[in-house]
């Protein structure tokens, strides 16, 4: 059974930092293009970052290129993303996501077989 794990989500104030990490069981790690995707209350799903599950291509959204950086770690099984001078805007609900095979050329929600249930990131004024 294939369990994602988001973690490190908080309340921090603008201008300020947090790390979100992703973990996932119960299948080929590095076999898997990761991402992770933000919701806010009453608005779209975006993508934010992708990292191909060759390591070799990461995509940033322009939202957060500059501020977000993102890496994997195939043998803990791990995806972090380091966000720095933090928005409010960036207040969301963050998830991350595995697809199979995933290059990140095409950033697509619907490409990703595999969600964790989320973790909040919320940036005050």
């Amino acid at each position: 059974q294939v369990k994602v794990v988001e973690s490190g989500g908080g309340l921090v104030q603008a201008g300020g930092s947090l790390r979100l990490s992703c973990t996932a069981s119960g299948l080929t790690f590095g076999d898997y293009g990761m991402a992770w995707f933000r919701q806010a209350p009453g608005k779209e799903r975006e993508g934010v970052s992708c990292i191909a599950w060759s390591g070799d291509y990461i995509y940033l959204s322009d939202s957060v290129k500059g501020r977000f950086t993102v890496s994997r770690d195939d043998i803990k099984n791990t995806m972090s993303m380091r966000m720095d001078s933090l928005k409010p805007e960036d207040t969301a609900m963050y998830f991350c996501a595995a697809h199979y095979k995933g290059n990140c050329q095409t950033f697509e929600a619907g490409l990703f077989e595999y969600w964790g249930q989320g973790t909040q990131v919320t940036v005050s004024p």
